[in-house]
């Protein structure tokens, strides 16, 4: 019996017959993202080329509406005062002047909210966009949606471009008028008569022919020059024309930013990846 339980501890002592322990690794707990990495992940989503624009064309917006309803009331003044001695005359220019200002206001509400839409629209293009391969949530409806705001832009676009160079228009006549009065004050110097120096209005169709005087000569015009509402007006124009550029350098870049990340939307779903309603 002794020899049986020496030689049963003896087989339990051999390698052989130890039971087998078979070590598991334990799972490392995963690290939670920093607040950093979140951070980037936001930005990662934001469509810097459709806020640029947004900003750009804000203050754009507001130069070329804010500075161009004064500066037609401004003119206003100015033709009422100096120009036009009856009110009949310049009736018709009063009329179009506030029609021009209820524009600039139906104007400034309609880009603030489009542009409102085209950056919602860019975050939406952008987030898809960065989305890997096997997320992508694009949609049909969206690709749509896109295509349409791309349309509307490039028409803005070409319909802003005439205004931008319709808003030169009054830059022009006040700069006519600003060298006809350095050339006076030149002339006044010596014996050469000014006199025959002047300004029609009437010329730029802004009064009709028969409105008296319609026209300031010598140092009548002169004078003009040197108000203070002459030098506003002149300054409120150059504003409101470099507001209608700066307007226009956003649609262009809204149609810039558009038009790529619909390019690689479209890239993206003919290899069907996430087409989808």
């Amino acid at each position: 019996m002794e020899s049986d339980k020496g030689l049963k501890s003896d087989a339990l002592d051999s390698p052989d017959q130890r039971p087998c322990v078979v070590l598991v690794p334990s799972e490392k707990p995963t690290p939670r993202s920093s607040c950093y990495d979140c951070c980037m992940r936001c930005l990662g989503g934001v469509p810097y080329t459709s806020l640029v624009a947004t900003l750009m064309c804000f203050s754009g917006i507001a130069l070329f509406c804010g500075c161009g309803h004064q500066g037609l009331t401004e003119t206003e003044r100015l033709i009422e005062t100096y120009f036009a001695r009856n009110l009949q005359d310049y009736i018709t220019l009063a009329y179009l002047i506030l029609y021009f200002q209820y524009i600039i206001y139906g104007l400034a509400s309609f880009f603030f909210l489009y542009c409102i839409l085209l950056l919602a629209e860019g975050f939406y293009t952008t987030s898809a966009v960065k989305q890997t391969f096997g997320e992508f949530r694009s949609t049909v409806c969206g690709r749509c949606l896109s295509t349409t705001f791309i349309v509307v832009t490039y028409v803005l676009a070409v319909v802003w471009l005439l205004v931008f160079a319709i808003s030169a228009l009054p830059v022009y006549f006040f700069y006519n008028v600003a060298a006809t009065c350095s050339t006076v004050d030149l002339l006044s110097e010596t014996a050469t008569s000014i006199n025959q120096l002047c300004i029609d209005v009437r010329q730029y169709g802004l009064l009709p022919w028969n409105a008296i005087p319609g026209k300031a000569c010598g140092m009548t015009l002169s004078t003009v020059c040197q108000t203070r509402e002459f030098q506003l007006t002149y300054d409120l124009y150059i504003a409101a024309f470099a507001g209608a550029g700066i307007t226009l350098l956003a649609l262009l870049t809204y149609m810039i930013s558009t038009t790529y990340n619909f390019a690689v939307l479209r890239y993206l779903g003919r290899k069907g990846i996430g087409a989808r309603c």
